[in-house]
C-alpha cells in the first residue's frame, strides 16, 4: 500500500525535517556493486533451496555481513512503496591447494576458480527474503578480478534494490553461495510500525482509534487465529454496511479471501443510523458521528412547538454533503433552540436532532419571518407555518396572519432575532408570547373567574389535604466536600423526610445515578421537582462556595476535583441558568450550617434566593420549603424543634470529633452563639 512520506517520517524518527528517504523510480529490481566488482542480477526469482555445505575446493568467496537500508521504490511522485536494500560484504575464504590430478583441478574450476594463483574468483550469492506473508529468492553474480584477490580479506560488498515491505512487518534476511560452503548468514530486522492505531479501554467497551489522514485508505481486520471448522457469531446490533470478513490460513503467500455481506442488509444499515449521532461544536459546527461512511446530506430546519413537523429551510438555504466525522458548518449568526438539523440518505430522512436546545432550552411559541431580496432593494417577507409560507401582511385566517401588523412592527423595531443574512435574504425569529396574551387576556380572566367560582371551595380543602398527604418535592443538592459532610447531609434529608416533604438526594440514589450519569440524573430530578411545584434546596458549604465561585468565574470546573456521585458540581451547567435568568426566586432556596459557613460567604448571585443558617433558622426554613399558597401552620416552631433534635447528634460528631465534649445547641436566633 502506498505510503505517504510524512507518515513514514512519523514512524522513522521525530524530526521530518531531518529525515530522507531515498528514492528509486521504476519497479524493476537492480544490483550494482563496489569498485572493481562486477555483478548481475539474474532476471527472474530462484526457489530457495540453500542446499547441503560441500568442502571448498580452493578460495571462495562468502558473504560475511549483512547490511541494510529502508528506501522508498516510487511510481509518481506521491505513490511510492516502502523497501529494504540489502548490502552484501564479501571475503575470500579458503586458500590455494596444488591438484593431485587433472579430474580434481577441473572439479575446482566449476565452482568458480579458473587457474592457480592467477585467477579472478567467481560466486553465486542468494538472498532470501521473508516478510509474512511474502517470500522470495533472487540470485547474484559476482565476480573479483585476481588483483583483489587477498585471503581472509574483504573485497567489497554487492547491492541489491530492493525487497518491498510493509510498515511494522519483522523481515528476515538470508545469504549463502550456491553451492553453499558455509552456514549461512541470517539478519533479522523490525520496520518501524506507524502510531495510527491505538488500543484505549472505556469500562466494558474496547475503542480502537486510527490516527489516519482524510485522504489515506485503509483496512482493519479483526481475526480470530483458531484452526479447525468454527461457527461464529455475530451480535445483529454490531452489523453496519462496512463490516467485512477476510479468512485466510496462517501461511506463507496464503490467498486472502474478501466478502463484505452486509453492503445491502437492511439491518446493518438500520444499525448504522441508529448508532449515528450529531454533534453541536460552536455556534456554527458541528459533525456526524457513524461507525462508517455513508452518503448523506443535512440542512437545517424549523420546528415549532405542538408537535408539528420540522419544516426544513430549503431554500432559502440548501442541502449540504455531508462527510461522516468532518466538521461541517452552516452560515448562522446565532442559534435558535427551535432551529434543528436534518439528515438525509436515499431521500428519506434518517436523522433530526434540534443541537440548540440542550444549550438555549426549549421550543420557543416564537414565528419564523423569511425575507426575500430581490432587484432594485426590493424585498418581501413571509411567516413559516406548518400550512406553508404565509406572505405579510395578509388577510388570511392563519395564525401568523392574525398576528402579521405586530410581526412587522417587531422586526421594524429591532425586537426579532436575526439567525441569517445574505444577499439573497434573511431568516428572524419573532416572539409572539406577549401577543397572545393580549388577545386572550379577556377570555382567560372570564374563564379563570368563573373556574374561581366554582372550585374555590373545592380547592381550599383540597390543597390543604393534599400538600398534607403527599408533601412538596424538595431536591437535596450539597458539595460532597468530606465523609463526615455527607452523613450530616443525610440527617438533615431524613429528618426532612419526617415533615410533609418528598426528599430527594444523591446519597440515596447511587444506583441511579451511577447508571444516568449525575448530569443526566439531576436534571430529572429538577424537571420533576419543578414541574410538581416543587423547591431545590443548595445546601452551601466551603467546597459547593469554592465549586460556584470557579464556575462564576471561568464557565466551567476542572475535572476530577471530586468523586463520581458529585451531583452538585453536575448540577452548576442547570442551576446557574435559572439564576442568571431570574427564574430561580420561587424555587430555590439555599442553607447553610451555623459553624460551618456564613451566609455572606454564598455568591451574591445565589443570595437572590433566601439563605438560611441551620438550625439557628430552622423554622423560617422550614416555612420557606412550605407550598406557596400553603397558611403558616401554627406547629412549625413544633416541627422545627422536632428537626433540630434529630439534627443536633449529626451536629455534633461532625464539629466535635468522638472524646470532645459538645455543647447543647436549641433552635432560636441565638443557637449559633456559641461559634
Amino acid at each position: 500500500m502506498p505510503v505517504p512520506w510524512f507518515l513514514l517520517s512519523l514512524a522513522l524518527g521525530r524530526s521530518p525535517v531531518v529525515l530522507s528517504l531515498e528514492r528509486l523510480v521504476g519497479p524493476q529490481d537492480a544490483t550494482h556493486c563496489s569498485p572493481g566488482l562486477s555483478c548481475h542480477l539474474w532476471d527472474s526469482d530462484i526457489l530457495c533451496l540453500p542446499g547441503d555445505i560441500v568442502p571448498a575446493p580452493g578460495p571462495v568467496l562468502a558473504p560475511t555481513h549483512l547490511q541494510t537500508e529502508l528506501v522508498l521504490r516510487c511510481q509518481k511522485e506521491t505513490d511510492c512503496d516502502l523497501c529494504l536494500r540489502v548490502a552484501v560484504h564479501l571475503a575470500v575464504h579458503g586458500h590455494w591447494e596444488e591438484p593431485e590430478d587433472e579430474e580434481k583441478f577441473g572439479g575446482a574450476a566449476d565452482s568458480g576458480v579458473e587457474e592457480p594463483r592467477n585467477a579472478s574468483l567467481q560466486a553465486q550469492v542468494v538472498l532470501s527474503f521473508q516478510a509474512y506473508p511474502t517470500a522470495r529468492c533472487v540470485l547474484l553474480e559476482v565476480q573479483v578480478p585476481a588483483a583483489l584477490v587477498q585471503f581472509g580479506q574483504s573485497v567489497g560488498s554487492v547491492v541489491y534494490d530492493c525487497f518491498e515491505a510493509a510498515l511494522g512487518s519483522e523481515v528476515r534476511i538470508w545469504s549463502y553461495t550456491q553451492p553453499r560452503y558455509e552456514k549461512e548468514l541470517n539478519h533479522t530486522q523490525q520496520l518501524p510500525a506507524l502510531p495510527w492505531l491505538n488500543v484505549s479501554a472505556d469500562g466494558d467497551n474496547v475503542h480502537l482509534v486510527l490516527n489516519v489522514s482524510e485522504e489515506q485508505h485503509f483496512g482493519l481486520s479483526l481475526y480470530w487465529n483458531q484452526t479447525g471448522p468454527q461457527i461464529i457469531t455475530l451480535n445483529h446490533t454490531d452489523l453496519v454496511p462496512c463490516l467485512c470478513i477476510q479468512v485466510w490460513p496462517l501461511e506463507p503467500d496464503s490467498v486472502r479471501t474478501n466478502i463484505c455481506p452486509f453492503r445491502e442488509d437492511p439491518r446493518a444499515h438500520r444499525n448504522l443510523w441508529q448508532a449515528a449521532r450529531l454533534r453541536l461544536l460552536t455556534l456554527q459546527s458541528w459533525l456526524l458521528d457513524a461507525p462508517c461512511w455513508l452518503p448523506a446530506e443535512a440542512a437545517l430546519c424549523w420546528r415549532a412547538p405542538g408537535g408539528d413537523p420540522c419544516q426544513p429551510l430549503v431554500p432559502p438555504l440548501s442541502w449540504e454533503n455531508v462527510t461522516v466525522d468532518k466538521v461541517l458548518e452552516f452560515p448562522l449568526l446565532k442559534g435558535h433552540p427551535n432551529l434543528c438539523v436534518q439528515v438525509n440518505s436515499s431521500e428519506k430522512l434518517q436523522l433530526q436532532e434540534c443541537l440548540w436546545a440542550d444549550s438555549l432550552g426549549p421550543l420557543k411559541d416564537d414565528v419564523l419571518l423569511l425575507e426575500t431580496r430581490g432587484p432594485q432593494d426590493n424585498r418581501s417577507l413571509c411567516a413559516l407555518e406548518p400550512s406553508g409560507c404565509t406572505s405579510l401582511p395578509s388577510k388570511a385566517s392563519t395564525r401568523a396572519a392574525r398576528l402579521g401588523e405586530y410581526l412587522l412592527q417587531d422586526l421594524q423595531s429591532g425586537q426579532c432575532l436575526q439567525l441569517w443574512d445574505d444577499d439573497l435574504g434573511a431568516l428572524w425569529a419573532c416572539p409572539t408570547d406577549k401577543y397572545i396574551h393580549k388577545r386572550w387576556a379577556l377570555v382567560w380572566l372570564a374563564c379563570l373567574l368563573f373556574a374561581a367560582a366554582l372550585s374555590l371551595i373545592l380547592l381550599l380543602k383540597k390543597d390543604h389535604a393534599k400538600a398534607a398527604a403527599r408533601g412538596r418535592a424538595a431536591l437535596l443538592l450539597y458539595s460532597a466536600d468530606d465523609s463526615g459532610f455527607e452523613r450530616l447531609v443525610g440527617a438533615l434529608a431524613s429528618a426532612l423526610c419526617q415533615l410533609p416533604l418528598r426528599v430527594a438526594v444523591d446519597l440515596w440514589s447511587r444506583r441511579e445515578l451511577s447508571a444516568q450519569g449525575p448530569v443526566a440524573w439531576f436534571h430529572a430530578q429538577r424537571r420533576q421537582t419543578l414541574q410538581e411545584g416543587g423547591v431545590v434546596v443548595l445546601l452551601f458549604s466551603p467546597g459547593a462556595v469554592a465549586l460556584c465561585s470557579e464556575w462564576l468565574q471561568d464557565g466551567v470546573s476542572g475535572p476530577g476535583a471530586h468523586g463520581p456521585h458529585d451531583a452538585f458540581r453536575a448540577s452548576l451547567s442547570c442551576v446557574l441558568p435559572d439564576f442568571l435568568q431570574g427564574r430561580a426566586p420561587g424555587s430555590y432556596v439555599g442553607a447553610c450550617f451555623d459553624r460551618l459557613l456564613h451566609p455572606d460567604a454564598v455568591p451574591a448571585l445565589f443570595r437572590t434566593v433566601p439563605v438560611f443558617t441551620l438550625p439557628s433558622q430552622l423554622p423560617d426554613f422550614l416555612g420557606a420549603l412550605q407550598q406557596p399558597r400553603a397558611p403558616r401552620s401554627g406547629r412549625l416552631q413544633e416541627r422545627a424543634e422536632q428537626v433540630s433534635r434529630a439534627l443536633q447528634p449529626a451536629l455534633d460528631s461532625y464539629f466535635h470529633p468522638p472524646g470532645t465534649p459538645a455543647p447543647g445547641r436549641g433552635v432560636g436566633p441565638g443557637a449559633g452563639d456559641g461559634t
